[in-house]
This record gives structure tokens, sequence and C-alpha cells, in this order.
């Protein structure tokens, strides 16, 4: 990937073989142009969306597996500001019969290096869209998955 917003296959993260580029809004930040803590998990769910998109797998689920978000835990390690370039690593950590395990990492891309902004985990289950009761996974959904960084 270039140096613009963009998503597709990366390699510079050991384990992460997909990345997701975009930038800071103002929408995003506070009045001290720091981004909000509760907009990185809109940032994350742009990644998301992008790795989902990548993969093949319908954005939303497939019929009868619709994704809804159980968990998310966020490590904070430095502040992402207005206009930074941002990396957001994604990959499937766990694969289950019902629901999968993201792993996530953004980066703010600075001229003399990138700087670690945060990790994250998000716990997807995949649900039946009539009754919102977990469903099994659809085996061509579970090999998308496992198909770009085999989970650890």
């Amino acid at each position: 990937m270039s140096d613009s917003v963009g998503a597709g296959s990366s390699s510079r993260i050991e384990g992460f073989g997909f990345a997701a580029r975009t930038r800071v809004e103002i929408a995003d930040t506070d009045l001290g142009g720091v981004v909000y803590y509760g907009n990185y998990a809109r940032l994350l769910d742009h990644a998301v969306l992008a790795f989902r998109r990548h993969l093949g797998i319908p954005l939303m689920g497939p019929e009868d597996h619709m994704f809804m978000v159980r968990r998310l835990e966020i490590d904070y390690r430095s502040p992402a500001r207005f206009d930074d370039l941002l990396e957001i690593h994604v990959r499937a950590a766990e694969v289950g019969r019902a629901s999968h395990t993201l792993e996530a990492r953004i980066d703010a891309l600075e001229a003399d290096g990138p700087r670690h902004v945060l990790d994250a985990r998000v716990v997807l289950v995949g649900v039946r869209p009539d009754v919102i009761r977990p469903s099994p996974m659809p085996p061509p959904v579970a090999a998308a998955l496992r198909s770009l960084d085999p989970p650890i």
C-alpha cells in the first residue's frame, strides 16, 4: 500500500496480512484535536469491514449468520490526532463454531516511522436475524477467515 487511504495486503507487521488506511477526521476528535476514545470503535469497524470485503465475506454476514459484536477490548498506547494517517492491521485470531475473534493494531504513520496507537480484540458472533440466537458459522466464512493469517 502507498501512503494514501485504502486497504489490502500488508506485510509490515508479522502475523498481520491485511491493513486498512484512513485519516483521522475532525469529527473523530475532541476540542484539542485528539481522537475521542469512543471513536476508535468506528475506526476499527472501518478496518473490519474492509477486511471482510478483502476476504469476500458478506459485510453484514451471510444469510442466517449476521455478525454482532459480543465484546470489544482496547488497550490504548498513544493518542491519534486530527489528520494522522492511520494504518489498521486486522487478523483472525480465533475461529469458533458460531463466533470469531479478530485482533487489530492501529499505528499512526509518521515521517520518522510508525507510532503504536492501540491494540484491540473484537469477538463477533453470528446470529440468525429472525431470533437473534447464535447460528453455526458457514464453512466458507470459516475458510475465508483462516485463509489470510492462520488463527493463532
